[in-house]
């Protein structure tokens, strides 16, 4: 099974790796830096915050806690399956251009 991941370093802690070891089954791919759009859960947590947690006052922890959770409930009440339409050369080509202006001023 193949699984997106960012760069956070529990992702690539000894642990995990030797765990992907003994599971050759499972296969990690790094998104790019930079690039948390390609990750589908990034795109639910910008829902989150849009919908639920921008311009939210919240009394404490509690009090958010039961905000995400009811966000997450109405969510699940009409789920839809992630579908991403970008074309991919498009996404590999502007990855490319990033990378080269990155490049050039480092």
């Amino acid at each position: 099974m193949e699984r997106p991941l960012d760069h956070y370093v529990t992702h690539k802690h000894p642990t995990v790796i030797e765990w992907l070891g003994r599971h050759p089954r499972w296969t990690f791919h790094f998104t790019p830096t930079s690039s948390s759009w390609l990750n589908p859960v990034e795109e639910f947590f910008a829902i989150l915050t849009k919908r639920q947690l921008k311009r939210g006052v919240f009394k404490g922890v509690v009090d958010l806690q039961a905000a995400i959770n009811r966000c997450v409930s109405e969510h699940n009440q009409t789920p839809k399956p992630f579908a991403w339409t970008a074309d991919p050369n498009k996404v590999i080509a502007a990855a490319n251009r990033r990378r080269q202006v990155l490049d050039s001023i480092r």
